[in-house]
């Protein structure tokens, strides 16, 4: 039986070995940190660019947008196309536009290099289906949650990396430093991976116009992309006004904003840990217990009065809790709708993955608005209404 064959019927326990997890895991963190990298260095980028601090916000909603763009149009390809060529093809495309955003000087050329630099982040999405195709059902959460790992690695790291590199070097460097990354990423890959033919038989016309169907059809599908909604606005609400905050009320500077931002690091053991109880089948309370982890975030958050030393640590309880439960719960949801058939994996994570990255470009925007006209009391309070809404959602379940 060729490779191609048991990745779509009933793979072995040992279709992914360890090596191969390592590896999709690192390949996800590494492609996943290029969306992060300009969250802490709005302030510098806006002042070379130009960009008042109103429209700040755009920096990190232009790839976010992108990456969206990528989930609905890119992603869906991977239910058509061989997986390793369509992921070594988007990671070069990444490349490509990193290398623009490092050349640029003016807002216009960023913002569109930003848009394509989410566009070239979707090879993660593509990577994670890959690796549920690989992995038996008996162990697939914990196979997705390992390698999920990675990518929260590469979220929770993104932010310190380039604020270090930025402190040291300038802005630029950071993103030619990841330009070269992503191409020797993409020879890696190449070299590596298995091949992926799906056996799915359609034109591309036809896979997006099955997306609609898809939705209307999938209960699960539409309850767990709200739930992650309500959690990644949140999350990155906090970590586009974290570092405004950070910085005119502590006086940080980006070695500062650096350190600050390893305490998202804590993000990352919550995605294995997710991964097993939804294997041993308690999916539903990890959800609350996830929410309820992102609104102490933001409650906590006030506790102390702005540029203490109290308020400070109450803002590391914050993003520690923020990111725990943000990251343990979209791992909770890619068990999920990696259950409903292989066939569709690629355009379900997709639609999955939009729905939940354009609350996370709304709550972008609405936070380096907020923070602009109400400063940390009103970006918070926004913040906090995101994961009650979740939770009210899920009591209807």
């Amino acid at each position: 039986m060729t490779m191609n064959a048991t990745i779509e019927t009933a793979p072995g326990s040992d279709a992914v070995s360890q090596r191969l997890t390592f590896v999709l895991a690192a390949a996800c963190g590494m492609i996943a940190a290029n969306i992060y990298y300009a969250q802490p260095l709005i302030a510098p980028i806006s002042a070379a660019l130009g960009l008042s601090h109103a429209a700040a916000g755009l920096i990190v909603t232009m790839t976010q947008i992108g990456y969206g763009t990528g989930l609905l149009f890119i992603v869906p390809l991977g239910d058509l196309v061989e997986n390793r060529a369509l992921i070594c093809s988007i990671i070069m495309l990444g490349a490509a536009a990193l290398l623009a955003a490092a050349f640029a000087t003016h807002a216009l050329p960023f913002l569109v290099a930003a848009l394509f630099i989410g566009v070239g982040s979707v090879a993660v999405q593509v990577i994670i289906p890959y690796a549920a195709h690989l992995a038996p059902e008996a162990i697939r959460g914990r196979v997705v949650g390992n390698v999920s790992t990675g990518l929260m690695l590469g979220i929770m790291l993104a932010r310190p990396v380039s604020s270090f590199v930025t402190a040291a070097l300038s802005w630029h460097a950071v993103f030619f430093a990841s330009a070269a990354l992503m191409i020797v990423l993409a020879a890696v890959l190449w070299m590596t991976l298995p091949k992926r033919k799906p056996v799915v038989r359609m034109h591309y016309g036809t896979l997006l116009l099955s997306m609609p169907h898809l939705v209307r059809t999938t209960p699960l599908l539409r309850r767990r992309a709200l739930y992650q909604a309500s959690l990644f606005s949140c999350f990155t609400l906090f970590w586009t006004v974290a570092p405004l905050q950070l910085a005119r009320e502590f006086g940080f500077t980006q070695r500062g904003i650096a350190l600050f931002a390893l305490a998202g690091v804590a993000g990352v053991f919550s995605a294995p840990i997710a991964g097993r109880l939804a294997d041993r089948g308690h999916s539903r309370v990890a959800t609350l217990v996830a929410m309820l982890l992102a609104a102490f975030g933001f409650l906590v958050s006030y506790v102390g009065a702005a540029g203490s030393a109290l308020n400070l640590a109450c803002l590391i309880l914050a993003a520690i809790a923020i990111d725990l439960g943000a990251q343990g719960n979209v791992v909770l949801g890619f068990r999920a709708i990696f259950l409903l058939g292989h066939e569709n994996r690629s355009r379900l994570n997709g639609l999955y993955m939009a729905t939940f990255f354009a609350a996370g470009a709304a709550g972008s925007a609405v936070g380096a608005w907020a923070f602009a006209q109400g400063g940390w009391t009103l970006a918070a309070a926004i913040g906090l209404a995101l994961p009650v809404a979740g939770l009210l959602y899920a009591a209807t379940e």
